[in-house]
């Protein structure tokens, strides 16, 4: 991972601001984005004055001038963290049209335009790697879970499409399912009961997996975290 140039979406918390910090940490050059402006802030002075772009995905212009931005400081992107997104625990009868709606433009069409954004610059340079955060509800259905995992699934759908697409890029695009992780996704003290929580950094250590071998699906099991799986690439 050194000297490469990562996007990270979603990087003022959780799994995004671990994933950030082990790039740093193995010699990347991780790119913040993030909605949050003064986190990022923080972030960046953490990271050696990382470049920061407060963006908000739901928007394209802004989507594309954090490409352009990392295009002007780096001249490339090498990698993209599709990280960003929202849960929602909810019933079908219970959720609005309105929330929905803005559900799905986060997680879905979030990716999709920070997708398009990077790809000219990747098919330029020859080469990319795309990481898309879905998760491990979209294999377990429950009651009163029902807009978030459909969101996520969609996520599935569509990085399973864009890894046949852009093969001939030479751009690997892998899908991530994390089990459950501690992060903001869970107000204090929420966490379901009888489940073991995985840390961001669990989880962040996965994605850097992903951005070195460019594999086409990682599902991080259940349970306990496992010393070695993050390496098992």
């Amino acid at each position: 991972m050194n000297g490469k140039v990562v996007i990270v979406t979603g990087a003022s918390s959780g799994i995004g601001t671990a994933t950030a910090r082990l790039l740093h940490e193995a010699g990347a050059l991780p790119v913040l984005a993030a909605r949050r402006a003064d986190r990022l802030e923080v972030l960046s002075k953490e990271l050696d004055g990382a470049l920061a772009v407060p963006t908000d995905v739901t928007v394209p212009e802004q989507v594309r001038a954090l490409v352009q931005a990392t295009i002007d400081r780096f001249g490339r992107v090498d990698g993209l963290v599709n990280n960003a997104g929202a849960g929602a625990g909810s019933t079908i009868d219970g959720t609005t049209p309105e929330a929905f709606l803005a559900l799905l433009n986060l997680n879905v069409v979030g990716v999709v335009t920070s997708i398009q954004a990077v790809l000219p610059h990747m098919r330029a340079a020859g080469h990319g790697r795309i990481v898309n955060i879905s998760s491990g509800a979209t294999g377990m259905p429950m009651a009163g879970n029902a807009i978030y995992p459909a969101t996520k699934t969609a996520v599935n759908w569509l990085s399973q499409v864009g890894r046949m697409e852009l093969a001939g890029d030479n751009i690997q695009v892998t899908l991530l399912l994390p089990s459950l992780t501690d992060t903001e996704f869970y107000p204090a003290g929420s966490l379901p009961a009888g489940l073991v929580a995985h840390s961001p950094e669990y989880v962040g250590r996965v994605i850097l997996r992903a951005l070195r071998t460019g594999e086409e699906r990682i599902d991080i099991p259940h349970g306990p975290e496992q010393p070695d799986f993050p390496l098992a690439g």
